[in-house]
């Protein structure tokens, strides 16, 4: 029984079942893979842009060194992290007082399991996306932001008539081919 498709048995017992959750849980995890790292990774690079943020060289350093580590090696460290009943989160909850939680074991729950891959995903993903992000905010024509600043545009006004609509024309590919790699990325998950 894997964790991932709960209930399936042997995959042959029900084929045509077990290709649906299958296909289902792939298209689910492609989504939010590929949409909560744009999302978060463009709400961070805005973040680390603004002219108020001090040590942005800093933020983005520290951004770029999870970049720098290779991804099988982060992986093999963070599924150490979330080992049953001995890795450091369940050492926190046990600490906390709570019970150790089998986050991505066989014993998982199929949504805690999901959802703890998702959040791996994310923390591997955004520091790319970041990077990305914040070489296309820096090539927006800065007289677009004047010219709106005259005409008396707001920043959310700004932001979803300049910024949002450069980003989705630069990263339109980008977005394509996530999600694309998001249907094959086997290494999140089994690692």
């Amino acid at each position: 029984q894997n964790v991932f498709f709960p209930g399936a048995g042997s995959i042959y017992e029900s084929l045509p079942g077990a290709l649906m959750q299958t296909l289902g849980w792939t298209l689910l995890w492609a989504i939010c893979s590929t949409f909560s790292n744009y999302i978060l990774g463009i709400i961070v690079a805005l973040m680390i842009n603004k002219q108020s943020i001090k040590l942005k060289k800093l933020w983005r350093t520290l951004f770029v060194m999870t970049i720098a580590i290779p991804q099988f090696i982060s992986l093999l460290y963070v599924s150490k992290m979330f080992a049953f009943p001995d890795g450091i989160i369940n050492s926190m909850i046990t600490g906390l007082g709570g019970q150790p939680v089998h986050f991505i074991d066989d014993q998982a729950n199929p949504w805690t399991a999901r959802i703890t891959v998702i959040l791996i995903n994310i923390w591997i993903g955004i520091p790319y996306l970041m990077l990305v992000t914040t070489g296309i905010l820096m090539n927006i024509p800065a007289d677009l932001y004047e010219s709106a600043n005259i005409d008396g545009a707001t920043k959310w006004q700004q932001y979803t008539k300049i910024t949002l609509p450069y980003m989705l024309f630069v990263t339109g590919p980008y977005l394509l081919t996530s999600f694309t790699g998001n249907m094959n990325n086997f290494n999140v998950i089994y690692l």
